[in-house]
């Protein structure tokens, strides 16, 4: 199995790198399993206590591999590996930080949100534009409507737009917001030397009651997410969308011109 995921450790830090640079880090199944497989790792090992995910190359993440999501036989598998993805990163006792440069989309944004603190740079760009792909974007909306305004998770899921690293922050998408990439490596430390002084079974148990005191459990959440996700993935209209991406084309929506 090919290395799309590279973990390394630094003391109490494990790092973990999206490895598929030449995609755009898009998440495909392979890619999918690697990641959930290292947070597991490094939850195991007791020493650990704080996990960065980035992006290897010049973009975060930009989400869903949709070459591979144009094939039925991976959409159940994908479905399920994002899934537990998100839960294990929002879920996790190790404090999660995400820093993003260049792209965020869909999946990508997800990937972001799920984490405790998300840090990108100046020129990154966000986005959610599954419905434009005739997709529905149920399981990154578990954690969106968590963070956001319903007037804002409405507007950026139903139109699909892309936006700036500036609105993101000011929606409450992101924690911080830096010039550049050697900024973003300040950032990332500085908080981490923040956590560091910090109990670790009190940072845990902090992270673990902040998820129970929301009304509705995250489980709960995701597994309803889950099944209007899938859906979404194998119906005639995402099977079109998918392939007018691949395409170039525009898709050739039911009622449309």
């Amino acid at each position: 199995m090919s290395s799309l995921v590279v973990t390394s450790r630094d003391a109490a830090i494990t790092t973990i790198t999206l490895n598929r640079p030449d995609k755009r880090n898009a998440l495909n199944v392979e890619l999918l399993e690697q990641l959930c497989a290292a947070v597991r790792s490094a939850e195991s090992d007791a020493s650990q206590r704080i996990l960065v995910l980035r992006g290897a190359g010049t973009v975060f993440c930009s989400g869903l591999d949709l070459a591979e999501a144009g094939t039925p036989d991976f959409a159940q598998r994908s479905a399920g590996f994002v899934q537990e993805a998100l839960h294990r990163l929002a879920t996790t006792r190790l404090i999660t930080i995400a820093a993003v440069q260049g792209a965020a989309i869909a999946g990508g944004a997800g990937l972001m949100s799920a984490c405790d603190f998300s840090l990108a740079t100046r020129d990154a760009k966000f986005g959610y534009p599954e419905v434009r792909r005739g997709l529905v974007p149920a399981l990154i909306m578990t954690f969106l409507r968590r963070q956001v305004r319903e007037r804002d998770a409405r507007e950026l899921l139903l139109l699909g737009k892309l936006f700036d690293a500036e609105h993101a922050h000011q929606i409450g998408l992101l924690n911080r917001v830096v010039a550049d990439s050697a900024a973003l490596e300040i950032e990332v430390r500085t908080i981490i030397s923040s956590l560091l002084q910090g109990g670790p079974s009190a940072l845990a148990e902090t992270k673990k009651l902040l998820g129970e005191l929301w009304p509705a459990p995250l489980a709960g959440d995701l597994e309803r997410a889950h099944a209007h996700h899938l859906g979404a993935r194998n119906s005639p209209e995402a099977l079109d969308g998918v392939a007018a991406f691949n395409e170039k084309r525009a898709p050739k929506w039911a009622g449309g011109d």
